[in-house]
């Protein structure tokens, strides 16, 4: 299997390359913001056409999305588990002993660690998978999903999940959980500075420079108010977008370790008839599961729009790709939209 190691070490090397672009991305954005109070409270000042001042928080949102990174690096899965209201899986049940049977069996299948199982009370059958690496990996399965799948569609998602964990999405994602949280939570802190008495701020002290000192000092003081409001979407955006570029490959590794194209498929027909959307959901996770967990996968649809502010690929799509895999006719979706 030197082929199949080889494209393993590729994938590898292609999400440590994603990850550092995508964190070098927020710090960008930390950055912007930072600059934007710089200007907003008078520390740096726009005099006879040039930037003047000290950048004190700048380099301070700098350090603290630093921070955020290397702490969504080595806590964030903690973060995530929490958030999601997650605890871990014990073998208290027929049912919960299957799950961790499955976790094992996937994770043999794809030749790696088996990964700690958790588990999210809750009705609606969905799962994620978070962690650094494979060595520090989790695998959460919601309640609804244990209750309602039998052992292969059970297999077929578990599967799906283990290959976030081979192909270290797991990491990319969870540090993108962690960062866009960031970024709204600066970027609402800049919106309400500006928007109660601090706009314009550091307009004021270009007053005795040149004209066109004024105008520019108005034009930063607009583009920070715009930057506060559009960072935390275009955030949104880039969670969105890297998500569904991997949720196809998850779906087809997932065909790779059970040798078996309908455990997930049937495993998907069958999310795909539930209406209920996950009650503890955030939208700061919704990247990381299987499945869209703030609205019912009937909602779903197919138009170029729907796909761009989605945080994964449509299921109806996901299912006929599925169902292709098998040579069969595309059969009708239980409950999906299409459009």
């Amino acid at each position: 299997m030197p082929q199949g190691h080889s494209d393993f070490r590729e994938l590898e090397r292609t999400n440590r390359r994603d990850t550092a672009m995508l964190v070098a991305v927020f710090l960008v954005i930390y950055c912007a913001l930072g600059f934007g109070l710089d200007y907003l409270v008078g520390a740096v000042r726009i005099v006879d056409g040039h930037v003047s001042g000290f950048p004190v928080l700048t380099i301070a949102a700098l350090i603290i999305g630093s921070i955020q990174a290397l702490a969504s690096f080595f806590g964030g899965a903690a973060l995530v588990l929490m958030s999601a209201h997650a605890r871990e899986l014990a073998a208290d049940s027929p049912k919960h002993q299957m799950v961790l049977d499955v976790v094992r069996e996937m994770a043999l299948a794809a030749r790696m660690p088996a990964p700690r199982a958790y588990i999210i009370d809750d009705p609606a059958p969905n799962a994620f998978a978070t962690g650094r690496d494979p060595e520090h990996s989790v695998i959460c399965v919601t309640q609804g999903l244990v209750d309602e799948m039998d052992r292969e569609e059970l297999q077929g998602v578990i599967g799906h999940e283990m290959a976030h964990v081979r192909d270290y999405d797991i990491r990319t994602m969870m540090m993108i959980a962690v960062l866009v949280g960031g970024v709204a939570m600066l970027a609402d802190f800049v919106f309400r500075w500006s928007f109660f008495g601090g706009f314009g701020g550091g307009r004021s002290s270009s007053r005795n420079g040149e004209d066109n000192s004024g105008e520019a000092g108005a034009i930063i003081a607009i583009l920070v108010f715009v930057l506060a409001i559009l960072a935390p979407i275009f955030s949104q955006l880039i969670a969105m977008a890297v998500s569904r570029q991997r949720e196809y490959l998850a779906d087809a590794s997932s065909v790779e370790f059970t040798r078996n194209p309908r455990a997930l498929l049937r495993a998907l027909e069958h999310i795909a008839q539930t209406e209920s959307p996950l009650k503890n959901a955030s939208r700061g996770l919704a990247h990381l599961f299987i499945v869209n967990p703030l609205e019912g996968a009937h909602q779903e649809g197919e138009g170029f729009f729907d796909n761009l502010f989605s945080t994964h690929p449509p299921l109806s799509i996901r299912i006929k790709r599925l169902h292709a895999l098998l040579g069969e006719s595309v059969a009708p979706v239980p409950g999906a939209a299409h459009s």
